[in-house]
Parts: C-alpha cells; sequence; structure tokens
C-alpha cells in the first residue's frame, strides 16, 4: 500500500498528464487537497512538493500553485533521486553518548542526504515546538528522541497516521506502532548485574535520573531486575536512589546538591559494596560523593556505569556497558531512507552494548565482604 502523500502525488500528476490540468491552471491548494483527500496538510504539503521537484508545477507566493510548462520528450528527475532533507531531535549532546550518535547520523557518505540538528532538553514541550517547525521547512523525514515513554505529542501521532518518515531512536514511545532503533538496554543492564554478582557484590545500590520515565531507564531498570530474579536473589530497592536531578538535559537541581543526596544515601545504607549507574554523568557525582565520605573507589565501594568518554590516562576509568553508537546511527538512518523510498512496515531494532572493563571495581572475598553480606 502507497503511503498517502504518494497516493495523492499521484492523482494529480494523473490529473496533469491526461490533460485535466492544463498548463498555467491552478491547481489545488494544500488545504483543499487535505479535505478532498481526508489527510493533513503535513501529507498534501509533501504532495505538491514532490511534482514541484519533478518540474510538474510551480508556486508563487501568495497565489498559489500551478502546472508548469514543459515538452513531453522532456526528462524528468525522479523524486527519490533529489538529496532529502531530514529533520534530528535529540534531548541532549554529551561526550559519553550523543556525538559520537551525532556524526554517525550525519554521515551521509553512502545515502546522500541533508540533516538539520535540534535539541530539546528533554522538555515535551519544546519537543513538539521542534517538530512543528522542521514540518513547516519541509524535512522529508525525521529522526526523534522522544522525551517521554508514555506521553506522545499530536506532532507524533501525526506523523504515524500519515505514514510520515518516523524513526525514533535511543528509545521508543509505548502503545504506539513507529519504527525505533535503540540499544538493548534490558540486555546490556542484566551484564551489568550478573557482573557485579561474578566478583562478590550482593549489596548493589541503582543510581537513575529522577525522569526514569523514558524506556531506556524504564528497560535498564528491568534488566537489573530479571539478573537478580535469575540467580533468586531479593531485590532490595531500598539501596537504590532515583532522586538524581543535576544530570538532565535541563537541570533541575545542581551537582552539589545532587553529591549530597547521594552521599547520605551511603551512609543510611553502609552495607553498599558496589553502585550502577544508570548515566556515565551520574557515576561522577557517585565517585566525587565517595571521596567527600572519605573512602575510596573501588577499594571501599566499586562502581560500574552506561556509557563512558574516550579511555583517559589521567582520569579513573569506569567499568562501562558501551553502546554503539556508529550502529544505532547507521540502523537509524537505514530504516529512514527505506521509509522515505516508500517502505511501510514498522520494524524496532535493539542493537547489543559491550562491556568494557575500566578501574573502578574490585573483586571482593566472602570473608572480607561488609557486614550484612
Amino acid at each position: 500500500m502507497e503511503a498517502l502523500y504518494q497516493q495523492v502525488y499521484q492523482s494529480i500528476k494523473a490529473d496533469i498528464t491526461n490533460g485535466k490540468f492544463q498548463v498555467g491552471d491552478r491547481i489545488p491548494s494544500e488545504k483543499e487537497l487535505s479535505e478532498k483527500f481526508q489527510v493533513s496538510r503535513i501529507t498534501s504539503k509533501k504532495a505538491l512538493e514532490i511534482l514541484m521537484n519533478e518540474g510538474y508545477v510551480y508556486r508563487q507566493r501568495g497565489r498559489g500553485t500551478f502546472v508548469d510548462e514543459f515538452s513531453t520528450n522532456q526528462k524528468k528527475q525522479p523524486s527519490d533521486t533529489k538529496k532529502p532533507l531530514f529533520g534530528l531531535i535529540v534531548t541532549s549532546l554529551d561526550a559519553s553518548f550523543g556525538n559520537n550518535l551525532v556524526t554517525a547520523l550525519t554521515d551521509d557518505t553512502d545515502e546522500g542526504f541533508f540533516i538539520i540538528l535540534k535539541i530539546s532538553l528533554g522538555l515535551p514541550d519544546k519537543e513538539e515546538q521542534l517538530m512543528q517547525e522542521l514540518m513547516e521547512l519541509g524535512v522529508d523525514g525525521m529522526i526523534v528522541a522522544p522525551a517521554h515513554s508514555d506521553h506522545y505529542s499530536s506532532e507524533i501521532l501525526k506523523m504515524v497516521v500519515n505514514k510520515f518518515p518516523l524513526v525514533l531512536i535511543d528509545r521508543s514511545i509505548k502503545g504506539i506502532g513507529v519504527t525505533s532503533v535503540s540499544t538493548d538496554n534490558q540486555e546490556a543492564a542484566q551484564t551489568g548485574v550478573n557482573y557485579l554478582f561474578e566478583i562478590g557484590h550482593k549489596h548493589i545500590s541503582v543510581l537513575m535520573p529522577s525522569n526514569y520515565e523514558t524506556t531506556t531507564i524504564e528497560d535498564r531498570i528491568a534488566g537489573i531486575v530479571h539478573a537478580y530474579a535469575e540467580k533468586n536473589v531479593m531485590v532490595n530497592k531500598s539501596q537504590w536512589h532515583a532522586d538524581i536531578h543535576s544530570t538532565l538535559p535541563y537541570p533541575l537541581a545542581s551537582k552539589e546538591e545532587d553529591i549530597e543526596r547521594i552521599k547520605k544515601h551511603i551512609q543510611k545504607h553502609p552495607e553498599i559494596t558496589a553502585i550502577f549507574a544508570l548515566e556515565y554523568n551520574i557515576a561522577l557525582l557517585a565517585k566525587k560523593a565517595i571521596e567527600d565520605l572519605n573512602l575510596n573507589v573501588p577499594e571501599d565501594i566499586s562502581i560500574i556505569c552506561f556509557d563512558s568518554p574516550p579511555y583517559n590516562d589521567l582520569e579513573l576509568n569506569f567499568t562501562h556497558l558501551k553502546q554503539n553508537e556508529k550502529e544505532l546511527g547507521q540502523k537509524t538512518i537505514k530504516r529512514l531512507m527505506d521509509m522515505y523510498k516508500g517502505e511501510l512496515q514498522i520494524k524496532k531494532d535493539e542493537i547489543s552494548a559491550t562491556l568494557v572493563e575500566g578501574e573502578t571495581p574490585r573483586t571482593l572475598k566472602l570473608s572480607k565482604q561488609k557486614e550484612g553480606h
């Protein structure tokens, strides 16, 4: 089945080629087409843009769209040979995760496309505003890292209903059928917990951001719980801490405030021997909190996390779950190009992460574990 915009495009094109519309005739406007075909104005606009790119019509500001003059033997440029313009909306950019992903997404060596990058800061209202702006610019497809997993904007719903090329990256949205590409976060988190179990840790504190209503964090939590279940170990969520605010794309607290919260949490739970930070920047806060308590990493408390900047000889390098940003970017572009070319099947790709060992955990011997093991 053709996408809606292709159906509108084919109908108008047929009316031009069979003579219903003559050279110089005004063709229906975006609004008129949307009413006639019962589609959104986004859909009718895209159909008109394809006709204009192929030379069938031209636009005059304030007057409308008109049939262009061309000879029957004039070679038309197929719409699928033009270089598409895509919109990319991410919550933030960071050396630990994001920079390499955007580099992979914007590498058009093989496919040939343009990308407009926008930052939403994880704010739903800003995300919707950016999508509207990109649509007004006439993008041919969109890549979005959605702010929430349970709530989606009307703009996303419109794109889904109209079969507009859309790929969600790094996370997905519950209850809505849309192509997505992300890390297999559940598998990765399970790998991280199993690693800590294998080196003797039982009392593991999970640190996470306060806005854990994204499928990325939810899947990581599910992986952790699954790892405990497989080992028949009871999850003690009192040792977890989900009150981190300074690492959000739009910070709601200072780093110093979060460090104090983590210090109090550690003091409240002296049995903790390891911390699993669900983000790299949270791992940095945890390390500072531990040091402020006159403790050491990893001698007193071990730390592992998701993501990390490149290896640095001058800093403590965390053991971490490394997401494959290059593959995430390449797969996302492939899915978007497939949709742009008419592929309508919804696909969900999950890419495995890799455990990279660093200097922040230590192996515990049962006889030397903290009291309470």
